[in-house]
């Protein structure tokens, strides 16, 4: 059965470098998130290649023996897509199209497939493609094979012009027409925003895959869509939630992703919007993941393009069920110990410590410490609350834990 259901799978290579900036073991995790993404668009990879180089090269982003090498296992596997980590300047992307002889893509154009793909309502499907028309229309050039027979001579002089300034043409007019579709959508959405008064507002942030809808669907109880796959919601959901009798308005939002392409920052700016106005942030941590240091920083990063970093915000670090320490042999006296070998509670006492109280630990699916979260989030919401409408604290008594079953 799983052999018919790897027919449908499309096979690919990755391809990826080691540079002075990005390190053997940051290739190695870039590649396995790039094989994740690989495996969400439905895709399935055979072989990585990776090299060891100062930069990538200008023509054709690795250097001429590597490409050989995967050229020669493109050949002999039937490989159809070579899938690179990092952004294709149009000209490494046409040579290496040339020399492969094989679909290639690179990471953004890999999101944006599944962006494509995991766009359900025509608000999302419009921010999509304009995200996908602006990373195509630098490309133009290389991705029309008709356009090799106009060399010119008999019938090709005078006026008009070529097919290529025809197509940048068609794909600019697209682009304005996208951007009128979305601006008109925006003035829609800022009249739904003002029309829930002025109720608090919880927005769920954080990478992507990290549980966030899973959270909100124990929280809202209601049925966001969750799978384990990279981008499972693109659509911002926004639910009406009430923690004992304390009603406020939780967002569910798309998750952000180290190098994600500018065009998608971009063109989902205006979903970005619900963070923008938000009240409070949940950061909703996977802390099971080996990196998820970076991923706070990539979300951060994401935050601060937005104007969000300075917003309230709670660390949710989520699947403490399925965290587990490196092992480490006390008689060992080589292997030196990381923070890849620390337990959670020495997690607790690092930096996290600082987060004092606004440090949560939980696990969402297990419902694990959800009362400790409720309790967090209701004291917040009630303080934010109590400024806004000063003669409704009595309303909302102190929450108590022992008042609730897990």
């Amino acid at each position: 059965m799983l052999e018919k259901k790897n027919i449908d799978l499309e096979k690919a290579v990755l391809i990826g470098v080691i540079t002075k900036e990005q390190n053997e073991d940051q290739s190695k995790e870039y590649l396995d998130e790039l094989e994740f993404l690989t495996y969400t668009a439905g895709g399935e990879v055979l072989k990585r290649f990776t090299q060891k180089m100062d930069m990538p090269n200008p023509k054709t982003f690795i250097g001429t023996g590597k490409i050989e090498e995967v050229q020669q296992f493109i050949k002999e596997h039937d490989v159809g897509t070579a899938i690179f980590d990092d952004e294709l300047s149009a000209a490494q992307e046409r040579n290496i199209s040339k020399i492969l002889n094989c679909k290639v893509l690179d990471r953004t154009n890999l999101i944006l497939d599944i962006f494509a793909q995991r766009a359900k309502t025509s608000y999302a499907r419009t921010q999509v493609e304009l995200a996908q028309c602006e990373y195509l229309l630098p490309r133009l050039k290389g991705m029309w094979t008709h356009l090799e027979r106009q060399k010119g001579g008999i019938g090709m002089r005078g006026p008009g012009e070529t097919e290529i300034e025809t197509d940048r043409r068609i794909v600019r007019d697209k682009i304005a027409l996208l951007k009128e579709k979305i601006k008109t959508i925006d003035k829609q959405m800022a009249v739904q925003r003002g029309n829930r008064g002025k109720m608090v507002r919880v927005a769920l942030v954080g990478y992507t895959n990290v549980g966030k809808s899973t959270l909100m669907n124990v929280i809202s109880k209601s049925k966001v869509f969750a799978e384990n796959k990279l981008f499972a919601t693109l659509d911002t959901t926004v639910r009406k939630v009430v923690i004992k009798n304390l009603p406020f308005l939780l967002t569910d939002t798309v998750g952000f992703i180290r190098k994600l392409p500018t065009q998608l920052v971009e063109s989902f700016k205006s979903t970005l919007d619900e963070v923008r106005e938000a009240d409070l942030l949940l950061h909703v941590v996977d802390i099971s993941h080996p990196n998820f240091e970076e991923h706070i920083e990539s979300v951060n990063k994401v935050l601060g393009e937005i104007d969000s970093a300075d917003k309230p915000t709670i660390m949710v670090f989520n699947k403490i069920d399925a965290y587990e320490p490196e092992p480490l042999d006390e008689d060992d006296l080589i292997t030196e110990k990381t923070t890849a070998h620390y337990s959670l509670n020495e997690w607790k006492s690092t930096w996290m410590n600082r987060l004092g109280d606004n440090a949560l630990f939980i696990s969402a699916l297990n419902k694990q410490n959800l009362n400790e979260f409720k309790k967090k989030v209701y004291d917040e919401v009630r303080d934010i609350h109590i400024t806004r409408f000063p003669y409704n604290h009595f309303l909302y008594p102190d929450y108590n834990v022992d008042d609730e079953e897990e």
